[in-house]
């Protein structure tokens, strides 16, 4: 514990959950109901925002701290795990659904990354987490889950999950890469994000939607292989096909059925 961080471990293969070891004092953040199991001596307390170090501890710092959270699509509180204890205690997060658990150090990447806000899994207490909005308007229109993003600022460990199998590209000054905004996992501060526009004829019957994101570099890139959003569209497809599979998905009637026209799944 030198370096003043807490020890964990990641466990399990496309299930998987991560174990922190907290020192006595030291504390964690995570989002509501991500718990899985905490030792006898760890203190579990709900917080407005994130909690991180040096803000407002005011009631208006507070609520807005908590209100940018609500932007985002979480919610108002999170949840503080303290080891209150005279030893070391041990506290478990585990992943929503099937994919890998990622520890990004923000301080090897500036002291702060931009990640979707349904891949924050939990993070060392005093970190803070932000809204980050794209300046882009094509990103505001089209961009679909990469219009607002959450920005983790700081100098600890961060946690974050994704879905199917993780990916990372470090980017070269003016190297371009194209993705379906859903597989974009997290960013560097440094990257350039915009939205790029494909031909009516591959919306319309290519299956993969009108707008793609193109990330700029320098910087680095996390995606993931298997969107939960994709899931989800691949469940709402079988089911108004009366359960007969998701054939017609690459066709128009296909495309405009399940509404991936304007959007990556």
């Amino acid at each position: 514990m030198s370096d003043g961080r807490a020890a964990y471990s990641i466990e399990g293969s496309d299930m998987q959950f991560v174990e922190i070891k907290l020192e006595p004092g030291e504390s964690v953040i995570a989002e509501a109901g991500s718990m899985m199991y905490m030792d006898q001596w760890i203190e579990m307390q709900t917080i407005f925002g994130d909690g991180a170090e040096n803000k407002d501890t005011d009631m208006v710092g507070l609520l807005l701290s908590a209100g940018k959270r609500v932007l985002t699509g979480e919610g108002l509180f999170m949840t503080s795990f303290t080891n209150r204890g005279q030893e070391v205690q041990k506290v478990a997060y585990a992943a929503p659904y099937p994919g890998k658990i990622m520890i990004l150090n923000l301080s090897e990447y500036g002291g702060q990354i931009i990640c979707q806000k349904d891949s924050f899994l939990c993070a060392e207490k005093g970190t803070g987490i932000e809204i980050a909005f794209q300046k882009n308007i094509g990103v505001a229109l089209f961009g679909g889950e990469g219009f607002i993003m959450q920005r983790l600022i700081g100098s600890r460990n961060v946690f974050l999950h994704s879905g199917g199998t993780i990916t990372k590209r470090d980017l070269a000054p003016g190297e371009l890469i194209r993705l379906d905004t859903g597989c974009l996992v997290a960013m560097t501060d440094d990257i350039t994000y915009n939205v790029e526009f494909s031909n009516i004829k591959t919306a319309l019957f290519g299956g993969e939607g009108l707008a793609l994101a193109t990330l700029i570099g320098p910087g680095t890139v996390w995606m993931q292989s298997l969107p939960f959003s994709r899931v989800i569209g691949l469940i709402k497809a079988t089911m108004q096909n009366g359960g007969s599979g998701v054939k017609d998905e690459g066709s128009i009637l296909g495309s405009i059925g399940i509404g991936n026209l304007f959007g990556g799944r």
